[in-house]
């Protein structure tokens, strides 16, 4: 996608490490893999369905502990999401 590859080239002329994803799909699927390894219990059932919620221990995004890593990641993905203009 050549939109992404703009993106991923400004960000490195920035000294940004950009996400690794291609897609908002990709882009989604990270986040969330995050949230899933740290026990977040997801609500819709797109999130449901690719991730289940079999040992999920928080209902609240806010509640789960992340580390700074982790936090830091999720922001890097959602500006990222947000500037590829990806749905919520």
């Amino acid at each position: 996608m050549k939109k992404t590859a703009a993106i991923s080239a400004l960000l490195l002329l920035a000294g940004v490490t950009p996400v690794l994803a291609q897609s908002c799909d990709e882009f989604w699927y990270q986040r969330n893999m995050i949230f899933k390894e740290a026990g977040y219990c997801f609500k819709t059932a797109k999130a449901i369905r690719n991730f289940g919620n079999a040992g999920c221990r928080y209902d609240d995004q806010a509640d789960v502990p992340l580390s700074a890593r982790q936090r830091a990641e999720i922001a890097e993905i959602t500006s990222m999401e947000r500037a590829m203009r990806c749905a919520p």
